[in-house]
C-alpha cells in the first residue's frame, strides 16, 4: 500500500499519470499483528436483497485494519467509504469484492455501493458494522474450512485408490 501511495505521489509531481480520483485511506489502528483474520461484519441499509459474506477477512497492515467486503452480486462497481472511491479487487466471479479500511469498530459504519443491477447505475447508503469481540483467526471462515474438507476428501481418495490398486494386484496373483 504505502509502495503504490509512493509511485502515486512520484508519478503525480512528474506529470507522468493524471489523477484518477481513487484514492486508499487508512484503516483504523489496531492491537493485532500484521496478518489475516477473520471478522464479523452486519450490513444494513438499501432494499434488504442484498447481503455480504459474514464473517469476512480482516488483514491488518502496518497496524492498520482493513476489510475484505463480498456482496452477494457481481453488480456492484464501486463503493466509496469515508469520501474515498474504492474499485473492486476482483476482475471475474459471482460477486464484488472490495478491500476497504476499516473506520470504526462496534458502531456502524456508512458506506455506499454503487450498483448497476437495476439498469442504470444506482448509489445506495448501507452501514457496516465491524464487531471487535468477533476478531479470531482466519481458519474460522467458512471458505477456509470448505478447503479443508476439499483437501481431507482428496487425501481420501488417493488413499483409497492406492490401497485399492495393492488389493486388486495381490488378489491377481
Amino acid at each position: 500500500m504505502k509502495k503504490k501511495f509512493i509511485w502515486l505521489l512520484a508519478a503525480a509531481f512528474t506529470g507522468i499519470v493524471a489523477f484518477s480520483g481513487v484514492c486508499q485511506a487508512d484503516g483504523m489502528s489496531v492491537d493485532k499483528e500484521d496478518g489475516e483474520y477473520s471478522i464479523q461484519v452486519d450490513l444494513e441499509g438499501g432494499s434488504g436483497k442484498a447481503s455480504v459474506t459474514s464473517p469476512t477477512i480482516l488483514t491488518v497492515e502496518d497496524g492498520k485494519a482493513y476489510a475484505q467486503i463480498q456482496w452477494s452480486s457481481s453488480n456492484y462497481d464501486y463503493m466509496i467509504v469515508d469520501g474515498e472511491k474504492y474499485l473492486p479487487t476482483n476482475e471475474e466471479g459471482m460477486n464484488s469484492v472490495f478491500e476497504i479500511p476499516v473506520l470504526s469498530m462496534d458502531e456502524a459504519l456508512p458506506v455506499i455501493a454503487d450498483t448497476t443491477a437495476m439498469g442504470a447505475p444506482h448509489e445506495i447508503d448501507y452501514n457496516l458494522t465491524f464487531y471487535s469481540d468477533s476478531i479470531g483467526s482466519k481458519s474460522q471462515l467458512p471458505q477456509e474450512a470448505a478447503k479443508r474438507v476439499v483437501a481431507v476428501a482428496m487425501v481420501i481418495i488417493v488413499g483409497g485408490g492406492i490401497l485399492n490398486y495393492f488389493v486388486n494386484k495381490r488378489n491377481r496373483c
